[in-house]
């Protein structure tokens, strides 16, 4: 049976905002600049495997920039579901953990979006320095995503409850799902 505390941290702070019970809208928001930041990397490495390298360069800068505005709407709609954590649990210091980590992730990816933007090259591949803390971000983007899941498939966190989960795992034929027009009755 779930504690009053775990049955909290998995109703929405605001069902608008963050999305619906069982459906939260942070895990699909991630993966604008998850995918944005992790494409950058591609790109910084292609540059170096080219002989016109601009474009991947430019590309990068971009996509960099892509996953910072991306990160704002999943910062915000992750912040609610961690105002539905009690505080002082396992749980909520492992989201604060999780939020510190994408605030670094972001404020490093502004920087090195602002680094390549004022420093812009002649059409040459990506520089050590930009590239080395592209790779830095993205590994710690991977421990926080680490930590993410841990709060979604391990403490439940914004998950539906075993009740609402088990009509997933019920029978098409059963009869406490009722006539739908997805059911045949022979």
């Amino acid at each position: 049976m779930a504690s009053e505390s775990q049955l909290q941290a998995k109703r929405p702070t605001s069902a608008a905002l963050a999305g619906p019970y069982g459906h939260p809208f942070h895990p699909i928001l991630v993966t604008v600049p998850i995918g944005a930041w992790v494409a950058g990397l591609a790109f910084d490495i292609a540059s170096h495997l080219v002989h016109r390298p601009a474009f991947l360069t430019q590309g990068s800068e971009w996509l960099i920039a892509v996953g910072v505005i991306g990160a704002l709407p999943a910062a915000m709609v992750g912040f609610l579901d961690l105002l539905g954590i009690p505080a002082g649990t396992r749980a909520f210091r492992t989201g604060l953990v999780h939020m510190a980590l994408n605030l670094l992730v972001t404020a490093a990816y502004a920087i090195n979006f602002l680094w390549r933007h004022s420093d812009y090259t002649d059409g040459g591949s990506v520089g050590p320095g930009k590239l080395a803390l592209s790779a830095v971000s993205l590994a710690v983007l991977g421990v926080s995503g680490f930590l993410g899941g841990k709060l979604a498939y391990r403490y439940g966190v914004r998950v539906a409850d075993e009740d609402t989960q088990a009509e997933g795992y019920a029978s098409p034929h059963s009869p406490s799902l009722g006539s739908s027009p997805w059911t045949s009755r022979h």
